[in-house]
């Protein structure tokens, strides 16, 4: 089987409610472009993968794409993907990480569909369910925060995320709020955006640690490993950090060395695909350390990311970014969650999202070829 073909069709993704997650994405609303990537192969089997999100546009990657990715993949077998993921890795100043991501992702695709079979029966299930959590984006008070996660937990998801203010004392009374409505025995998390200096990010580890949250996420900046180990030293509750900056498996090998982190963290979208995935979420069993995955920005990069997860061992739930607004897009059908709480795996060859091809013809912006 050969590429014969790789084109990235942008369509317009409108009405976006006014959402923010902290102050690595502002506030974003209105419109986006997402793009979708198509891999044609001479045996008629076509990859896709959603490129973007509502706050990335598929413009900002999808011209280096094809610059820089098209050329090393037309006329070579789609299933030799370690050996194309290497020549894309070594391109990775000419396009993004983003790019390489869609385009494993696809390959992935093509393999599943070739094999009759799902993604995650070729990477090795281990699992065909798992429980799903709430992700908030920045709410206006402490009193949404805490209605919002009273409604969730009453649907049976297995946990409730905070994305705070991002002022250290705001973000201790939202927290206490939220522990305050749903009782002592429900998970919740804090996911701090790399917003706090290491004083800051001391006091309120201290807080969330004593009103029993699960996690600490990404309280200082992604790249203050010192602060890290040191901030580690002084808590109990279990650090997570490595979703940023986006990179490959090696961007994690310092993580694991200084011991900074309880967790590893990442997703298809800013870690190049499934491929790094799975040598991640890997490399982090071998050191008996879970490895959980981010929101993927899109969709279709949430079914690929269904697919890891049915196949590890090492993590223990499914991200649902709100609002869904502006999260889901481009799929004619998009990813349910059960009345327990779950999310199950994907049973269709290859990746398996349902892609709503009529939308994206009616929303068709250009086609990069």
């Amino acid at each position: 089987m050969k590429i014969t073909d790789l084109t990235l069709t942008l369509f317009a993704w409108d009405d976006i409610p006014a959402t923010s997650y902290g102050a690595h994405t502002g506030k974003f609303s209105g419109q986006s472009r997402l793009g979708l990537l198509a891999i044609d192969t001479d045996q008629g089997i076509t990859g896709h993968a959603f490129l973007g999100s509502a706050f990335h546009p598929a413009d900002m990657d999808g011209a280096s794409l094809i610059r820089s990715l098209k050329p090393l993949l037309v006329g070579q077998d789609p299933l030799a993907r370690e050996r194309l993921g290497k020549a894309m890795w070594k391109r990775v100043r000419t396009t993004s990480v983003r790019a390489i991501g869609a385009v494993d992702i696809a390959l992935w695709d093509i393999a599943g569909k070739a094999a009759g079979l799902p993604v995650h029966s070729l990477l090795g299930s281990c699992r065909d369910r798992v429980p799903a959590y709430i992700s908030s984006a920045v709410l206006p008070s402490a009193q949404a925060y805490a209605e919002e996660a009273r409604h969730y937990q009453s649907l049976k998801l297995a946990a409730y995320k905070i994305h705070p203010p991002q002022q250290w004392r705001d973000d201790i009374r939202v927290c206490e709020a939220v522990r305050r409505a749903v009782g002592d025995d429900y998970l919740l998390m804090l996911d701090a955006a790399w917003s706090y200096d290491y004083a800051a990010a001391l006091r309120v580890g201290e807080a969330i640690q004593d009103l029993g949250y699960y996690w600490y996420e990404d309280p200082l900046s992604d790249s203050d490993l010192y602060n890290y180990v040191e901030l580690r030293k002084k808590l109990r509750i279990p650090i997570m950090a490595t979703e940023y900056p986006a990179g490959g498996l090696d961007s994690y090998t310092p993580w694991i060395k200084e011991r900074a982190t309880d967790f590893l963290r990442g997703d298809v979208a800013v870690k190049g695909g499934i491929t790094t995935l799975m040598k991640a979420a890997h490399l982090a069993e071998a050191f008996h350390l879970n490895f959980e995955l981010h929101h993927g920005g899109n969709s279709l990069n949430n079914v690929a990311n269904l697919h890891v997860i049915m196949a590890l061992q090492n993590t223990e739930f499914f991200e649902v970014l709100l609002p869904a607004e502006s999260q889901k897009y481009g799929l004619a059908r998009d990813i349910d969650i059960d009345s327990e709480g779950f999310v199950h795996a994907p049973t269709a060859p290859g990746i398996g999202g349902q892609i709503d091809f009529e939308l994206v013809g009616r929303k068709k912006v250009a086609v990069l070829a």
